[in-house]
């Protein structure tokens, strides 16, 4: 059904006919993913699962995301794997293993392509990546923020790097890039503690303004290390407007176990699901779905993955959904407020693993 679901905008269904192309395709995803991954067969068998008692996406069992850090989670052969992908940490923490064949790393392009779209318009533009090349050179640095900008580079027309090798920002290729791309929209990506501290901090160092009224800025994670030091989401925004007359935002949550499946900010600081992907949160004391309004433990569903297992995923992040199909911005679907990781959890995300291990208080 996924050729469906590519037939239409990404934000253009309505909750009752976005559930039931949903529930249908999770409980076809659930069905195959039973036959052909026996860990996860053995786990949704142990919870008695029945698709017949499948009534709303809601009854779909979770799956819990550390499992990915404890086995090597997969619905295809060996022979059939094109990458693994595998999510950040801090030293001596386990990563998740993802393994994609063609057929799912392609659909999680096209998805990509078609979120983004909504966003900056069909158009490929210029992006220039707050981050150094190393990152997707080095297969030992943090392999998630390098999948993120591989995973861009599809909807970039040119990608320019903005950091030197150490982390220093590159004034002579910042200038570059802006003077070429003068009066046109263009992309800024980073990790949010990167573009924070690596580029924001060191234009700010250096006296010099720059207008970047036509960029999207696309950021993700990161809040928790910047929030600490008192840099709210609206600081952040309030410094780059003032500094660079940074014209868009585009914050972002994702996670390396469902890539593809972003839930973008829109234009009224809102992060929302697409039609390919649906947000639950959940109770802390018995996991029944919580209202709107109501904060829980996130869990993310998602079309895409059809070669591993990470369909229904229960995270280990706190949110609230704070609204469904009406939002100001005229998007259909719910959206949500991304709290932080839950006390207990590990520190995993790209940017707050990065801003650990080397960020400045």
């Amino acid at each position: 059904m996924i050729e469906d679901f590519y037939e239409l905008d990404p934000y253009e269904l309505n909750r009752t006919d976005k559930e039931e192309m949903l529930r249908s395709e999770l409980i076809s995803l659930t069905e195959y993913h039973r036959s052909h991954c026996k860990a996860y067969s053995d786990f949704i068998n142990s919870l008695g699962y029945d698709s017949d008692m499948v009534k709303s996406v809601t009854d779909i069992p979770f799956f819990p995301v550390r499992m990915f850090k404890e086995l090597d989670l997969k619905s295809i052969d060996d022979t059939d794997i094109f990458k693994t992908m595998t999510s950040s940490g801090t030293t001596g923490q386990k990563v998740s293993k993802i393994f994609l064949d063609k057929e799912t790393a392609m659909i999680q392009q096209k998805v990509m392509v078609k979120i983004l779209s909504s966003y900056w318009g069909r158009k490929r533009l210029p992006m220039l990546v707050i981050d150094t090349p190393e990152v997707v050179r080095n297969r030992e640095m943090f392999t998630a923020r390098g999948a993120a900008i591989i995973g861009l580079q599809i909807v970039s027309r040119e990608t320019v790097y903005a950091l030197n090798d150490d982390m220093t920002l590159n004034f002579e290729v910042l200038d570059a890039f802006l003077e070429k791309y003068k009066g046109q929209r263009f992309i800024i990506f980073g990790f949010t503690f990167l573009v924070w501290e690596h580029f924001f901090k060191e234009i700010e160092k250096s006296g010099r303004k720059y207008d970047m009224s036509e960029a999207f800025l696309m950021t993700g994670g990161g809040w928790k290390k910047l929030e600490s030091s008192a840099v709210s989401r609206d600081v952040f925004k309030e410094k780059f407007r003032s500094l660079c007359n940074m014209g868009h935002f585009l914050d972002h949550y994702g996670m390396v176990e469902q890539t593809g499946c972003i839930y973008a900010e829109c234009e009224c600081g809102h992060l929302h699901a697409s039609i390919y992907s649906d947000v639950i949160t959940r109770r802390y004391t018995d996991f029944s779905p919580c209202e709107i309004g109501e904060k829980g433990i996130i869990q993310v569903v998602s079309v895409l993955p059809h070669s591993y297992p990470g369909h229904s995923l229960l995270t280990e992040d706190e949110g609230i959904i704070l609204g469904e199909d009406d939002c100001p911005c005229g998007r259909k679907g719910k959206y949500i407020k991304v709290i932080g990781r839950m006390k207990s959890a590990e520190l995993r995300g790209c940017s707050d693993t990065y801003a650990d291990k080397y960020g400045k208080n």
